[in-house]
Parts: C-alpha cells; structure tokens; sequence
C-alpha cells in the first residue's frame, strides 16, 4: 500500500506522521479544488456550447430569420443603446454575430449589460421601391 502522507510534522525535533489529518486534508484540499475549477469554468464567460448559465439554447442573431415569425427563442448579448417608448422599452442587442432590437418592459437594464431574453420572434414587412427592407425582433414575453 503506497503511503500516503505527504506532510510529515516536525515535533521537538523528532520526525511524526499525522496520517489521518494528512489523509483528511489532502483529499479534502483536491476537492475543494475540483468544486470552485467547475465554478469558474460554469461562470466563465468561456464559448463551449450555447448553452448559457440557465441552460437553455441560446440562438445567435445572424441565425434568426423572417421564417422564424413568432417561434419563441432565447438571445443573449450586451445592450448597446436604449430607446424609451410610451409603454414600453427597446433595446439594441448585439451578440458579435449581429445585432437586433428587443421590446420589453424591463426599464433598469443599463448599456453594457450582458443580458439574456426569451420572447417571439417578430418580423415588420417594409417594402419600398419593390424591395423589401423589413426587419426582424424580438418581443420578449
């Protein structure tokens, strides 16, 4: 059996193991180590999967099209600008894959925030000159 005391405790000049609090504190210290490893890599702002800290797929915003009307999705980005409305309020999401407005009720969200929505997809047909300029958003719910 491999012995497995790694501090050995010097007292009044003579050599002693403290085998069970060395045992005890050893695995203690590599767990401890493991549990906030997995919390940092949880809470990281690391790009494994799209999954987010809720996890739900997250879409990216160049992936959302006009087809999609009305499905429920979830985008996650950082507000750039705020447009206050009479009831309500927009905001410019942007998620470095693109960026898109967002209706909400949500008043306190202050440029800079990484935030996540869930809502509908909404699509406003603009034609003009016989093109079509429309636009896609997201209504949260």
């Amino acid at each position: 059996m491999p012995n497995l005391n790694l501090f050995p405790i010097q007292i009044w000049g003579g050599m002693k193991q403290a085998h069970f609090w060395n045992r005890f504190f050893s695995v203690f210290h590599v767990a401890l180590i493991l549990f906030f490893l997995s919390g940092l890599v949880g809470c990281g702002n690391t790009k494994f999967s799209s999954m987010n800290a809720i996890g739900t797929n997250i879409t990216p915003i160049r992936q959302l099209t006009p087809q999609q009307k009305d499905s429920t999705v979830y985008i996650q980005g950082k507000i750039e600008k705020q447009i206050p409305l009479l009831n309500k309020n927009a905001y410019l999401l942007n998620d470095s894959t693109g960026k898109i407005l967002v209706l909400t009720n949500q008043s306190d969200l202050r440029i800079g925030s990484e935030v996540v929505f869930k809502g509908q997809l909404r699509y406003k047909s603009i034609p003009l000159a016989g093109e079509e300029q429309g636009e896609i958003y997201l209504e949260e719910k």
